[in-house]
């Protein structure tokens, strides 16, 4: 991280990943502004859940989150099992290279199978 933009930087968003509460989380400055979580399992990484607070949302943040949150998983090797709504949605619409992904089967999909 470049400590050297300092306060310059404080209206960019910075997504870092918190190992300790199993989430990617994006920044305005030093103050959270959203998180996406996630379950690690052997090869896979499930995302289970994302929120952007309501202070915050509107700016674009989500979609900013999902991407960079991806792309890291992508460059682990992982597969992405996209439990997430929002996850799910956001790699329907977008090109996310060289994911290898593994959709869910849920009993419950209240979007169904061709929702985009």
């Amino acid at each position: 991280m470049d400590e050297s933009k300092g306060a310059a930087m404080t209206d960019e968003p910075t997504v870092t990943r918190n190992a300790e509460n199993s989430r990617y989380e994006i920044h305005l400055g030093d103050t959270l502004a959203g998180f996406a979580e996630y379950k690690e399992r052997p090869g896979e990484m499930l995302f289970t859940h994302t929120e952007v607070d309501p202070a915050f949302q509107g700016k674009g943040l989500a979609p900013v989150l999902a991407a960079q949150a991806l792309a890291d998983t992508v460059a682990s090797g992982a597969t992405i099992v996209p439990y997430c709504p929002y996850i799910a949605r956001y790699l329907k619409r977008n090109e996310v290279e060289g994911a290898n992904i593994r959709w869910p089967q849920l009993p419950d999909d209240p979007a169904g199978s061709n929702a985009s």
